[in-house]
């Protein structure tokens, strides 16, 4: 390989590599592709004319760029991000449910309906037919445990919905 190719070789892959940074950011492809270019553009000044001085300036430069400049890059263009529990057990505590089979105290033979799925269900205390409204408290395994909802009582989603209705 002559020299001249190896200086197009780095010129084009650092654009090329620039240019696939917009595509799959991380910072690293930006890195690779401004070294490759800095050390094209070196190279077809005349100060870099040995293939491998100009592959370990190339490492050396993108090490360096990788290691001291991305952490700056990381702080002040944050990426978007997002928060959401991942714990279905708490955004189901305190939802109001619809009781499908009788729900009792002794056994967990009772059911509700939560998120269109029924589930096995025991009341904290007492007995709730089917019909009404029960509110979950908590979950042991795979059984919930509820106790009856006030007649007037709506959760914060149904809130919020309306709300925004």
């Amino acid at each position: 390989m002559d020299s001249e190719t190896l200086t197009w070789l780095f010129i084009v892959g650092g654009i090329i590599l620039m240019i696939l940074e917009t595509v799959l950011p991380s910072g690293v492809a930006l890195f690779l592709g401004f070294s490759g270019l800095t050390v094209g553009i070196i190279r077809w000044l005349g100060f870099l004319s040995n293939p491998l001085s100009a592959i370990f300036v190339w490492l050396t430069l993108t090490v360096t760029l990788t290691i001291l400049i991305r952490p700056f890059i990381r702080k002040y263009l944050k990426g978007e991000r997002s928060f959401k529990f991942a714990d279905e057990d708490y955004e189901a505590i305190d939802q109001i449910v619809d009781v499908v089979e009788t729900v009792n105290d002794t056994d967990n033979s009772g059911r509700i309906r939560f998120q269109g799925i029924s589930w096995q269900a025991r009341t904290i205390d007492g007995t709730l037919e089917p019909g009404t409204k029960a509110r979950i408290s908590y979950r042991e395994n795979t059984t919930w445990i509820v106790e009856k909802a006030d007649s007037d009582s709506e959760t914060l989603f149904d809130r919020n919905r309306d709300k925004t209705s």
